[in-house]
């Protein structure tokens, strides 16, 4: 019989594709990574990684191991997890979101831990297309996204609205075309795509954001307004961003004549049984967003 440690970590290595961080993910040592895999293929009398140096490909025998071992990992996890204890507020519980929702929900999150010790949150901020991945390799158990994943095996389930909010220095109170020019754009990993939905749907002249004169760029979520705040120029972001900035005398937010929001989705493996401190944490996301 395979062991499911060695098998495990061979999958962990080929989703990774590096020994030394598939050792920091399974707090193991570098060498005891290797020793799982040599015990595999001692096992099956096969060679599962072709080695050249310290990059390595798969071989056939990998390939065909690891397509079959992932349904496998994913049954015995079920298993574990329906058979076992399944406190709903105890146990680590992985979640992946952008850094808009992440600043509204974060700090709900910390709040449930306080009143529950025992229930531990490891948040981590990223993209859409990161949190999608990790939902896949199932490095999170839960990821919230601003568009629904392309992926068969992520399930994403609408729980929220976030609306774009026009942000420019606090001196401006109608922020007319001309004034915008003028301004310059902030921009941000999602200023284009953000400026885009927005502007595209109120102003007339609008294209791209590649229009305006772009004044600086941050991808820090919490550092994105300090410019703006500053009179450097203007930018869009999700309004769970701009109510989370400290120096909020120093902006101001416009609400336009026509809204525009982007909807939040909660992402889950698809058939992966959910436990209960993963549906304690469910819940507080749908009741903080």
């Amino acid at each position: 019989m395979i062991n499911t440690s060695w098998l495990r970590t061979f999958c962990t290595l080929v989703e990774v594709g590096h020994f030394t961080r598939t050792a920091e993910r399974l707090y193991m040592t570098q060498s005891g990574v290797s020793q799982h895999v040599r015990k595999l293929e001692e096992q099956l009398g096969a060679e599962l990684l072709v080695r050249q140096g310290k990059q390595f490909s798969l071989s056939a025998a990998g390939e065909r191991l690891y397509a079959e071992a992932q349904s496998i990992l994913l049954a015995l996890s079920n298993l574990e997890q329906k058979v076992g204890a399944d406190p709903p507020f105890e146990g680590t519980v992985r979640i992946m979101s952008p850094g808009s929702v992440g600043l509204k929900l974060y700090p709900q999150l910390l709040a449930l831990q306080s009143k529950h010790p025992k229930l531990i949150i490891d948040y981590r901020f990223a993209p859409n297309s990161d949190v999608e991945n990790a939902i896949v390799e199932s490095t999170v158990d839960l990821g919230l996204m601003t568009s629904k994943s392309t992926m068969a095996d992520v399930e994403c389930t609408p729980v929220a609205q976030e609306a774009l909010l026009l942000v420019t220095p606090a001196t401006v109170q109608e922020p007319d075309w001309e004034s915008l020019m003028t301004l310059g754009f902030i921009d941000h990993p999602d200023g284009s795509h953000h400026a885009s939905m927005l502007l595209g749907a109120n102003y007339p002249e609008f294209q791209h954001s590649s229009l305006f004169p772009r004044k600086g760029a941050s991808n820090q979520i919490g550092l994105i307004l300090e410019p703006v705040s500053m009179g450097l120029g203007f930018t869009v972001l999700p309004a769970h961003a701009v109510e989370a900035f400290e120096k909020s005398e120093h902006i101001k937010a416009h609400r336009l004549a026509n809204p525009v929001s982007e909807t939040l989705y909660l992402c889950a493996l698809r058939h992966r049984a959910i436990q209960a401190r993963i549906k304690t944490v469910i819940a507080e996301a749908k009741r903080s967003l």
